[in-house]
């Protein structure tokens, strides 16, 4: 793979560059971040050709295997964790002004939802045990430990049907979809686990429910620097969990509007079997923005990640019969929450790519 190629995938770390260099500058650098992920990303899509091109197929096992790819992925966490803690020390021992706290809160959930989540997702793709704990980490930092479970066991075999809650159905706006996706994939994990104990032979109330570690997990890591705080300032810390709880609510928040952005209005048909047809590059929206695949690792790739979910990311695929958004993430993602706007432009694409679909296939 070119070497332009293997720097991209580093660019992920200008995000906590930016939120730290940022607060230190203050004025209007705390809200660096914030014109870099949602002003300059999608300029710099617009400005720079997309990126159809594909890793060759006698490449793609020795690319797969470099473990360059496999460190960026690994040296994000501790880079997030390191950013987490410095946020808790700054709310801990500085008094910040309500724009401070907002920028400051926001600017980590794109720290630790744009990106984390991210990374966590393609990790917990991953059957070794130390991809699957870095991912749990990574989850566990933003009080979403259960997506784990829920995106794997669940959305990646419903996906594009109406049992999925993280696929949005056509003509639901965001916060609808949010509320839905957010509260149902919840109740799912805690279904699938079960199932999972029960085939094990396991009683539910264990710790080896990993639903009740996953619910633990995070309330412990907080009590921790809480604790730790209060006695080392001689006060109750109280914004350190505030700022926790408030920067995971925006970070899985993000990912819902990811989630949102990946499956609008995708319909698998249902056989006469009851069954779906299976999962095909026609059922995930892909973008093939150059800047925003690179920090976001090739998510935007996504119909190649549905088919072959345990694929590197460094070796994705486009597919041109997928259906593409008209800009990366960043961009739509600002449009999904103005519901008129993304109806507006994204129901007519729907629809005129179904209808391009229908033609192709029935000639």
């Amino acid at each position: 793979m070119k070497t332009i190629k293997r720097i991209g995938f580093l660019s992920a770390l200008i995000l906590p560059i930016l939120l730290v260099l940022g607060h230190y500058i203050g004025g209007i650098g705390i809200w660096m971040i914030h014109i870099f992920v949602f002003v300059a990303v999608p300029l710099m899509d617009y400005a720079i050709s997309t990126d159809q091109s594909n890793v060759p197929k006698e490449a793609i096992s020795q690319i797969a295997k470099q473990r360059f790819y496999k460190l960026v992925t690994f040296s994000w966490v501790y880079v997030q964790m390191a950013v987490l803690l410095w946020g808790f020390y700054v709310v801990a021992t500085e008094t910040l002004l309500l724009t401070e706290w907002v920028a400051l809160c926001t600017g980590m959930a794109l720290v630790t939802g744009g990106i984390g989540i991210t990374v966590a997702h393609e990790l917990g793709h991953k059957k070794e045990k130390v991809d699957q704990f870095y991912a749990k980490v990574l989850l566990m930092t933003v009080c979403y430990m259960h997506f784990i479970i829920e995106h794997n066991r669940g959305h990646h075999v419903k996906v594009a049907t109406p049992e999925d809650p993280a696929t949005s159905r056509f003509g639901e706006n965001f916060y609808a979809f949010w509320a839905r996706s957010v509260w149902n994939g919840y109740q799912s994990a805690w279904v699938l686990e079960k199932s999972r104990l029960d085939r094990k032979s396991i009683t539910f109330w264990s710790l080896k429910n990993e639903m009740i570690q996953f619910t633990l997990a995070p309330l412990i890591f907080v009590s921790l620097f809480f604790v730790g705080f209060s006695i080392a300032l001689d006060r109750w810390v109280w914004e350190v969990p505030l700022f926790f709880f408030t920067q995971s609510f925006l970070a899985f928040s993000l990912l819902e509007a990811v989630n949102y952005l990946e499956h609008y209005g995708m319909e698998r048909k249902q056989l006469p079997n009851g069954l779906y047809e299976r999962v095909t590059p026609l059922h995930s929206w892909n973008a093939s923005h150059r800047v925003s695949n690179f920090l976001l690792f090739q998510l935007q790739r996504h119909s190649d990640h549905h088919a072959f979910a345990h694929k590197p990311y460094q070796v994705l695929n486009h597919y041109d019969e997928s259906p593409q958004l008209p800009a990366g993430y960043s961009a739509m993602i600002i449009v999904a929450f103005f519901p008129p706007l993304w109806f507006a432009i994204m129901n007519p694409r729907l629809q005129n790519w179904k209808q391009k679909t229908f033609e192709t296939s029935v000639q």
